[in-house]
């Protein structure tokens, strides 16, 4: 997803910030579409509310990063990324060890 894709496209392919922030919402669009109906579809476990309440707030943090990109230097906002990268790496690298008594339970922050 876009943990791999935006990485990629900034510094494998060289992509500008401002492109690489449009098609990864693209993408995420389209992939979260076509999940949610199939989940919806085979489980019909799909909450209506939480799915509109996320898709406001997507809607609204999506429209807020472009403009966010746009204002912000494409240097700042690839070091802002390499700090969130290696932030959620730290964090999954902490989670390797942890080993839940209950299936059901939720690692602290």
């Amino acid at each position: 997803g876009g943990f791999v894709l935006v990485p990629a496209m900034l510094y494998i392919l060289g992509m500008s910030a401002s492109v690489v922030v449009g098609t990864s919402l693209y993408q995420i669009l389209f992939v979260t579409m076509a999940t949610t109906m199939m989940h919806a579809l085979t489980t019909k476990a799909v909450d209506i509310l939480l799915a509109a309440l996320l898709l406001i707030g997507s809607v609204t943090g999506a429209q807020l990063g472009a403009r966010f990109a746009q204002k912000v230097s494409p240097v700042r906002l690839r070091l802002v990324l390499a700090v969130i990268v290696l932030l959620i790496a730290m964090r999954l690298a902490v989670g390797l060890g942890y080993r839940p008594d209950e299936i059901y339970t939720v690692m602290p922050l």
